[in-house]
């Protein structure tokens, strides 16, 4: 495992967290849609010139792309955007929160999968981590909401749980097929295929998301773009943010990667009691605890 995997996978969840604080802002202009595409359409600029400027200083080219290269990252684009599909189905249904608790338990998913069919084997430790840091995460989304275990117990038939684990599969599919992909390109570094890659996936992904705005809602269409500015940072922090979780999933077993990358919420709750001033309640200090202590155990179980 290449090192680099822990500093990309914590920088990754400090920048996925500043740019969720600024799609909000876009959320009084944009619909959920345009939210979502502006990620794409103005991150695409900025994963093109990370990708030429590493290229050209390390004096590579822009490599081949086989059939499986194209095969996995048209298979994470799109597992990527349909884990975001089935997270907003689950703010349709009643216990949403439920629904978007379960969403996160994308990294046992992921050390599932690739467990069985990749064959990646994971230390005892690490998967206490990982288990630990999921229990932190459904702590910090549902016991602030009062939602107990019993009724965690009895959602998990309803369409919200559903939609969640179904997000939750999706996303880790997507890291899958990024990490897949990576391992496919040729005569370029660890930092070159996943910037590669970044930018393969984005394309893929503007280009579907914007033919469904064009066709379909051709409003939300035009504010993208009278909302330049603002959509501009988040496509920047956007682009930044994937690129890290790329470099991590090029270098480390995906799980690996998305349990220290949810130190997210970590940088969320410290950004509400420190800049927002909210008090501190006893379940987010249990929740923080808990994801702590994950990402330590991962840690620890990979040195």
């Amino acid at each position: 495992m290449n090192p680099i995997w822990l500093p990309a996978s914590l920088l990754g969840g400090l920048l996925q967290a500043w740019r969720t604080a600024l799609q909000q802002r876009l959320r009084a202009e944009l619909s959920i849609s345009g939210a979502g595409l502006v990620r794409y359409l103005y991150g695409l600029p900025f994963a093109l010139g990370f990708a030429a400027i590493w290229l050209t200083i390390q004096g590579m080219s822009i490599p081949a792309f086989s059939t499986a290269f194209l095969g996995f990252t048209i298979a994470g684009a799109v597992t990527q955007m349909v884990g975001t599909i089935f997270l907003i189905m689950a703010f349709g249904h009643r216990g949403f929160v439920v629904g978007t608790a379960f969403s996160k338990t994308e990294a046992v998913q992921a050390a599932l999968v690739t467990a069985l069919f990749l064959g990646e084997r994971l230390p005892l430790l690490a998967w206490i981590g990982i288990v630990a840091g999921v229990a932190g995460v459904l702590t910090l989304a549902l016991a602030g909401r009062g939602v107990s275990v019993r009724e965690i117990w009895r959602a998990l038939g309803q369409p919200a749980a559903l939609c969640g684990l179904g997000a939750g599969s999706m996303f880790a599919l997507a890291a899958i097929a990024v990490k897949l992909a990576t391992a496919e390109l040729e005569d370029v570094d660890l930092i070159g295929s996943a910037l590669v890659t970044l930018v393969v996936v984005m394309a893929i992904q503007t280009g579907l998301h914007l033919a469904w705005v064009v066709v379909r809602d051709r409003d939300t269409f035009r504010a993208v773009f009278r909302q330049w500015r603002t959509s501009s940072q988040v496509g920047l922090l956007s682009a930044l943010g994937s690129a890290c979780w790329y470099i991590g999933f090029a270098a480390a077993p995906a799980a690996l990667v998305r349990i220290v990358g949810q130190v997210e919420v970590i940088f969320t709750i410290g950004f509400a009691h420190f800049y927002l001033r909210e008090p501190v309640r006893w379940h987010e200090i249990v929740g923080l605890l808990l994801v702590v202590g994950g990402v330590v155990m991962a840690l620890f179980a990979t040195f």
